[in-house]
């Protein structure tokens, strides 16, 4: 089982680093694990996070894994200088690893659909909102 830690990641500039700092650790099944970029707004409600939940699934025959990334689109009013949140991109997905099947199978799964993501043309499809034609 993993420790809680920061992530860095890129920006979409390619050589920014971006952190997410890990706000609170999952404390058990069901319990999201939290991170939130700290550098981003001012107030909490601006900053991006992610989120990422474990639990068995009902009849506990596989692991599931529950991820939630938020980006808040912030807008500031000229006339009373206050911010607020106009609209966000919510991303989830979610991951079944069956309890039957060997790791060397999840972990190959999990490599090859984590580069699938950051693939150029994954990438390009999910920016556009259109699937490859």
């Amino acid at each position: 089982m993993p420790s809680m830690a920061n992530i860095t990641v890129k920006a979409a500039n390619g050589t920014t680093d971006v952190v997410y700092t890990a706000m609170a650790p999952s404390s058990g099944d069901g319990v999201a694990a939290v991170w939130r970029n700290e550098a981003a707004g001012s107030a909490a409600a601006f900053k991006p996070s992610f989120s990422l939940v474990s639990k068995y699934n009902g009849n506990k025959t596989a692991r599931r894994m529950n991820a939630t990334y938020y980006m808040p689109q912030t807008a500031t009013d000229t006339t009373t200088s206050l911010t607020s949140v106009v609209n966000s991109v919510p991303i989830t997905f979610s991951v079944a690893l069956p309890l039957e099947v060997p790791q060397t199978v999840i972990d190959e799964a999990v490599h090859q659909l984590t580069n699938l993501l950051a693939s150029t043309l994954v990438r390009d499809a999910l920016k556009a909102g259109f699937a490859p034609t």
